[in-house]
């Protein structure tokens, strides 16, 4: 039984390995351009969040900046469908969260109940979530390597 249970726990773990780096590419992929072609057309529930975040830039509307944005997003997700431009995305993404994170800072109001940092509102829990993200980026950024050494072996 035992035998059995480490035989199937093998499997499950080289299955999780030879999946988990295409899974997240592609998750990243479709998540991004997903979530940023509805900037520019105007349906992103996180909207009116980018345009209060953006506002203080002493260049551009708030409405272009969605637009750029979104079309941002677009590019980061078609980056991460290609092995060859993960480098890329993995780079406009890091870029990208700095100015995710900004309404931490900037909409505190906004981000967290009665501006207590320990407890967030719908929108700092969305902003949040965006450190798993990071930690798949960093993933991924750490298998660029080894996959490139395999090749040279």
């Amino acid at each position: 039984m035992k035998k059995n249970l480490n035989k199937l726990d093998k499997g499950l773990i080289n299955f999780m390995r030879s999946t988990s780096i295409p899974a997240i590419r592609l998750s990243f992929g479709v998540i991004f351009i997903w979530f940023g072609i509805l900037k520019p057309l105007g349906l992103s529930s996180a909207e009116g969040l980018l345009k209060a975040t953006v506002v203080w830039l002493p260049f551009g509307s708030p409405d272009i900046w969605l637009i750029i944005i979104g079309f941002w997003e677009v590019v980061i997700g078609i980056f991460f469908f290609f092995k060859k431009t993960t480098r890329i995305a993995i780079i406009l993404l890091f870029l990208q969260m700095v100015g995710t994170f900004m309404p931490l800072i900037v909409l505190s109001e906004v981000t967290f109940q009665s501006n207590n940092f320990l407890l967030p509102t719908l929108e700092g829990q969305y902003i949040i979530k965006n450190l798993m993200i990071i930690s798949a980026a960093l993933v991924l950024g750490g298998e660029i390597k080894r996959e490139n050494n395999k090749q040279r072996d």
